[in-house]
C-alpha cells in the first residue's frame, strides 16, 4: 500500500514528531511505501491569495472560480500540484496533526485550503434533481483510505461524551466527515493520543505499541460508517436526513452515521 502522511508539527522533536516516526516505521516494516508532506519543513504557504492563480486576469479574486479555472487548465502553482499528485498516488492518506484549539493547526487547514481543488476535491459530477455532485462518498478519492493521528494535551475524560470539552469524535466531525469522506475517502476511526503533557517514557510506549498495532490493522480496519450522500438517505436537493433513519434519542453528528 501506498501512504501520505500530511504532518503539521513546527518542532521536529516533539511527541507528535515521535509517533509519526513510529508509523512510518511500523508502515515500512509491513512493506508499504510511504511519503511525508512536513508541512513546517516545507515552509508551506497557507493561506490563499492572488499568488496561488498565476494565470488569473480578472481584478476580483473570487477563489472558488479562481480554483476551478487554474485545476481546469493546468495552471495552480507547482507546490499545489506536487501535493495533489500525492493524493492520486497514496492508497492511504494520514492527517498527523496536535489538537490545537479543538482543531487543527492553520497549516494544516491551509493545505487543505490550497490543495483541495475545484474540479479535484469539489465540483465534480452531475448536480440534478437526484444528485448533488459526487461528494460525502464519492468522488475523486473515492476508493482510497484515510485517517487521523492526533495528540491531545486534555484528558480523554475531558473528550468523552460528558466531557467539558465535548466528545472527540464531534470535534473531529469537521475533518473526518467534511474534510476526508467529502472528496470520497473511506475513513478509518482516529488515532488519539491524550494528556501528551504528561508523558513520560511508560506512557510513550504504551502509546508507541497502540500506533504500531493500528497501523498493521491498517488494511483490514473498517472504515467509520458515514452515510453516502447519494445513497438514499438523504432529501436531494435539501440534503436533509430522511425521517425514521436514525436510531432513536440519535441527534447531531451522530444521524450521518448508519446503524
Amino acid at each position: 500500500m501506498k501512504v501520505l502522511i500530511v504532518f503539521a508539527h513546527p518542532e521536529p522533536h516533539s511527541l507528535s514528531a515521535a509517533l509519526r516516526d513510529v508509523a512510518i516505521r511500523e508502515l515500512e516494516t509491513a512493506g508499504h511505501e510511504v511519503r511525508v508532506s512536513d508541512l513546517y519543513a516545507m515552509n508551506w504557504k497557507a493561506q490563499v491569495d492572488r499568488a496561488d492563480f498565476p494565470a488569473l486576469t480578472e481584478d476580483r479574486l473570487m477563489p472558488a472560480a479562481a480554483s476551478k479555472h487554474a485545476f481546469a487548465t493546468g495552471t495552480l502553482t507547482d507546490d499545489v500540484k506536487a501535493e495533489i499528485d500525492k493524493l492520486l498516488w497514496a492508497d492511504l492518506l494520514i492527517l498527523h496533526f496536535p489538537l490545537w484549539w479543538y482543531a487543527m493547526p492553520a497549516i494544516l487547514k491551509g493545505w487543505v485550503d490550497r490543495v483541495y481543488a475545484y474540479g479535484f476535491a469539489y465540483g465534480v459530477g452531475e448536480h440534478s434533481d437526484t444528485r448533488w455532485g459526487d461528494r460525502f462518498g464519492e468522488g475523486t478519492l473515492a476508493g482510497k483510505r484515510a485517517m487521523l493521528i492526533v495528540t491531545a494535551g486534555g484528558w480523554e475524560e475531558h473528550y468523552s461524551p460528558r466531557g467539558v470539552n465535548g466528545p472527540i469524535d464531534d470535534l473531529l466531525f469537521p475533518i473526518t466527515h467534511n474534510i476526508l469522506y467529502y472528496p470520497g475517502f473511506d475513513v478509518l476511526p482516529s488515532f488519539v493520543t491524550y494528556s501528551t503533557d504528561r508523558f513520560d517514557d511508560a506512557r510513550f510506549e504504551a502509546a508507541a505499541e497502540a500506533l504500531r498495532q493500528r497501523m498493521r490493522d491498517v488494511e483490514t480496519t473498517a472504515p467509520i460508517p458515514y452515510r453516502k450522500q447519494n445513497g438514499g438517505d438523504y432529501v436531494i436537493p435539501t440534503m436533509q436526513l430522511k425521517p425514521g433513519l436514525e436510531a432513536p434519542g440519535t441527534s447531531g453528528f451522530a444521524l450521518h452515521r448508519r446503524g
